[in-house]
């Protein structure tokens, strides 16, 4: 079966693809992971303007949603180019308020959210008790018995990748909802921030393979382009298999949201990327090590992104608990 985009899904994924081309992603994720945020909220605006957040939103709301294929489209893109930011936690978080079924908080949250004038950081202590970015977000929503929208953060973890910074969220805040439609909604929210996590790692691995593609073309040895070595091709034939693998399994899942199917597509996909990682620094060689290479944006995505929001284990153990 073949998961095909529509004209139209096709047309939006160019134009967000040019907006980004044309935003210098890489200095605005290496000024987040410096503690300046202006670059990235400036892209935050963008983003929000192409209608990036509103996918999350329903249409009562001021968005367009709730629409999980072009988001998974969209996520593919920001991961293609390494945006920065809570872009999961706050697409989540729109969810989770959505379906907590209560019109006041809605119209509170949402509509800012679509418009991008909201940057929200989301921590389900379920699945762990980190917010990301949680100093750079205007709240952080933490969902377990009851829903508390959190004034701030406490001190900040070291990560693998510098422009995604984890903190344990502040006590105290407002509970503006509690019962077990919190703990509904929580587990609806995990499963699009899982989606959402998945589309950002194909994004990130597609990225690293066109990368290493283009350098294995352009660096020679033995008086030959490396690409041109049988052990290379089939490195790189093996991380594209490995991407093509995983990008039916987002589209399914997308259309599905079934927990599984997510759960699947995530697996798939964090492992792609990893294996993407893997291949390109060590194609790339000593100057894949470089901090100054634009690659080092995308090589420090990979391993976190494949263990966000659940990892390989995790997954396939939700999908063989279905089975």
């Amino acid at each position: 079966m073949k998961f095909l985009p529509t004209d139209e899904q096709q047309a939006f994924v160019r134009s967000l693809g040019a907006i980004l081309s044309a935003a210098d992603t890489p200095a605005a994720a290496r000024a987040w992971a410096a503690g300046d945020p202006a670059p990235g909220r400036a892209l935050w605006s963008r983003l929000a303007a192409a209608g990036v957040f509103a996918l999350a939103v329903p249409e009562a709301y001021e968005g367009v949603g709730p629409l999980p294929v072009e988001l998974a489209l969209a996520f593919v893109e920001l991961g293609r180019h390494a945006v920065p930011g809570p872009v999961v936690e706050t697409a989540a978080a729109a969810v989770l308020v959505a379906e907590l079924g209560d019109p006041v908080l809605a119209k509170r949250l949402l509509p800012a959210i679509a418009a991008g004038d909201l940057l929200v950081s989301l921590c389900l202590p379920a699945a762990g008790p980190y917010a990301l970015d949680a100093d750079a977000a205007d709240c952080v929503l933490v969902a377990d018995r009851h829903l508390r929208i959190a004034p701030g953060h406490g001190p900040v973890r070291a990560s693998a990748d510098p422009a995604r910074r984890l903190a344990v969220p502040d006590d105290g805040g407002e509970v503006p909802a509690t019962g077990p439609r919190v703990a509904a909604a929580a587990a609806r929210a995990a499963d699009w921030a899982r989606l959402a996590t998945a589309a950002q790692a194909v994004g990130v691995g597609l990225a690293l393979l066109e990368r290493t593609v283009a350098y294995a073309a352009q660096r020679a040895q033995f008086g030959a382009p490396i690409g041109s070595f049988q052990a290379v091709k089939h490195r790189l034939a093996d991380t594209l298999i490995a991407l093509e693998f995983a990008r039916p399994l987002l589209h399914g899942a997308a259309l599905s949201m079934a927990p599984a199917d997510i759960a699947a597509a995530k697996a798939a996909a964090g492992e792609a990327a990893y294996t993407a990682a893997r291949a390109a620094l060590q194609l790339h060689g000593a100057v894949g090590y470089t901090e100054e290479l634009d690659l080092a944006l995308w090589l420090r995505k990979a391993r976190p992104l494949r263990d966000a929001w659940g990892t390989p284990s995790q997954c396939r153990a939700a999908v063989l608990d279905t089975a």
